[in-house]
C-alpha cells in the first residue's frame, strides 16, 4: 500500500475523530496537575485538521502538510498547538515533490518529524510529556518491515506503550513538575493524545 492524498485523508479524518471523542478525558486527565485544557485544544485542532483535509485540493503532500503544521501552531491554549504543529508540520521536511509515500519514506517523515521536536523541546523518554509516546513510535516504526501498515501499526503500538508507562512517571515538565511524586499514577496527557493520534493513522 501507498499513501496518497485520499489515503492521508481519511487517515487525517480518522485521527480528527478519535481526537474529538477522548477530548474530555483528556481535558479530566489534565485537570489533575495541570490547566485542564489539553482536551479543548485538541479539539480545535482535530477540527482545524479535519477542515484542512476535507478541502485539500490538488496542492503537494508536501506543501499540504507544511501548511497544516503552521495553521495549528497558530492555535491558541497552552504548547498544544506549537508542539503538534511541529510534530505534523515535521513529517513534511522529509519530503520533495513526491504524490505518494512508501514504507522507507514514510519512516523518514516520522524521524524527521522526532528530530524537529527535539530541536524545540528537551524532554525525552522518562520526563512524562508527549515524547515519552513519540519516541517510542518512531523508534518502532523505523524498526518495522517495509510495508507501509506495518510501519504503521508499530507506530501505534509504539506510543500506546509509551503513553502507559507514563503511569508509573514523575512528570520533569510543566505546571505537573510541581506536584512532584504525586503525579505518580496518572498518565501524561500529551503522551496519551500523541498515542491517539498514531492510533487512528494505523486505525484508517
Amino acid at each position: 500500500m501507498l499513501l496518497d492524498q485520499p489515503r492521508l485523508t481519511s487517515m487525517l479524518l480518522d485521527t480528527s475523530r478519535l481526537w474529538l471523542e477522548n477530548a474530555q478525558v483528556l481535558s479530566e486527565i489534565d485537570s489533575r496537575f495541570g490547566d485542564g485544557d489539553h482536551g479543548v485544544t485538541i479539539s480545535k485542532i482535530a477540527r482545524l485538521i479535519a477542515s484542512s483535509a476535507e478541502s485539500w485540493k490538488a496542492e503537494s503532500l508536501k506543501a499540504f502538510i507544511t501548511d497544516l503544521g503552521s495553521a495549528i501552531m497558530e492555535i491558541g491554549g497552552g504548547s498544544a498547538g506549537p508542539l503538534y504543529g511541529t510534530m505534523i508540520g515535521g513529517l513534511a521536511e522529509a519530503l520533495t515533490d513526491e504524490k505518494e509515500i512508501d514504507a522507507p519514506l514514510l519512516k523518514k517523515m516520522l524521524t524527521a518529524s522526532l528530530a524537529e521536536m527535539c530541536s524545540i523541546t528537551k524532554a525525552r523518554v522518562g520526563d512524562k510529556t508527549m515524547m515519552d509516546a513519540l519516541i517510542p513510535a518512531v523508534e518502532a516504526a523505523t524498526a518495522a518491515g517495509d510495508e507501509v501498515e506495518l510501519v504503521l501499526a508499530a507506530a501505534a503500538s509504539g506510543a500506546a506503550g509509551g503513553a502507559e508507562v507514563t503511569r508509573s512517571q514523575i512528570s520533569r515538565f510543566g505546571r505537573a513538575r510541581s506536584y512532584g511524586e504525586q503525579t505518580i499514577g496518572t498518565q501524561d496527557a500529551g503522551a496519551l493524545s500523541t498515542a491517539l493520534f498514531f492510533q487512528g493513522l494505523a486505525g484508517a
